[in-house]
């Protein structure tokens, strides 16, 4: 297996595949690079080099016990790119993992960056607060860590069997092998990290990182996300951006880019290739 060494310390798992423009894909929480695998394997055979890796503290990084908040995140993000020296990339996060492209575009990937996409992604700001008072309350992000903490596979079961793939929709049937890859990549990371990381998920603004972003962006969430609600984030976000363009998708869940993988791929090429 593959890995970077931060300045840390902590070792990132990664996978590097193919030839042509790099196209770099973050994974949400709790997950890892491997939630990717539909995009990354439709990208190689399309002609690029696709770059996946696992936050640290999740799938096969380095299970370190501090360090789990968008700071790191976004410098871990620079290391794995600075080593593979990754320019004209082009940079992809789902839920969590486009708010680490958020805060590693603007602030490290001056130069480097062609574009990137934030889908299903929680900027500006998941919580409620007195500048956010659509956001979701405290409590919510509170009965995670709870949840969590009483009984992490249990939890990880529920998640991926009910909201993050609109499972629980009438008329929408589950996917037991796409429910139990959930559980096992969820299980594959560090409950600390995984803990941590919701108060950087949930807690962290990133106004000033979307303002700052000068690269064309692509915005995509589903109305029917019930993970990160679209009102309170790509709405929000596009309007930050520079050079943001907006994708709403009708009835697509969180989890889209694997319930839906076939319009996500071929979205994601257009804009790519536009």
């Amino acid at each position: 297996m593959s890995f970077v060494t931060t300045k840390d310390g902590v070792e990132i798992f990664y996978k590097d595949w193919g030839s042509g423009q790099p196209i770099v894909f973050h994974h949400g929480w709790p997950l890892s690079s491997d939630d990717w695998d539909a995009q990354m394997l439709f990208f190689v055979h399309h002609g690029y080099r696709v770059i996946g890796f696992d936050r640290r503290g999740h799938g096969r990084s380095t299970q370190v016990s501090d360090g789990h908040d968008m700071d790191h995140y976004a410098a871990d993000s620079a290391a794995v790119c600075e080593a593979l020296d990754l320019r004209n990339a082009v940079h992809i996060g789902h839920s969590t993992g486009g708010g680490e492209v958020a805060a590693y575009v603007a602030r490290y990937g001056k130069g480097r960056v062609a574009k990137a996409v934030l889908m299903s992604s929680v900027p500006p700001i998941m919580v409620k607060t007195p500048s956010n008072p659509d956001g979701l309350p405290i409590e919510v992000f509170d009965g995670f860590r709870k949840s969590l903490a009483d009984n992490r596979a249990q939890f990880y079961r529920a998640v991926p069997s009910g909201p993050f793939y609109g499972f629980n929709r009438p008329g929408v049937q589950p996917i037991e092998g796409v429910i139990e890859n959930w559980w096992r990549q969820g299980m594959m990371g560090g409950a600390k990290a995984h803990y941590d990381g919701i108060k950087a998920f949930s807690e962290t603004d990133f106004t000033e990182d979307l303002k700052s972003i000068d690269v064309p962006t692509l915005v995509m969430h589903g109305d029917d996300d019930q993970i990160v609600p679209y009102k309170d984030a790509a709405l929000l976000s596009v309007k930050l951006l520079k050079h943001g363009t907006l994708k709403i998708y009708p009835g697509f869940p969180h989890g889209m880019l694997t319930t839906h993988a076939d319009t996500i791929n071929a979205d994601l090429l257009e804009f790519i290739r536009s």
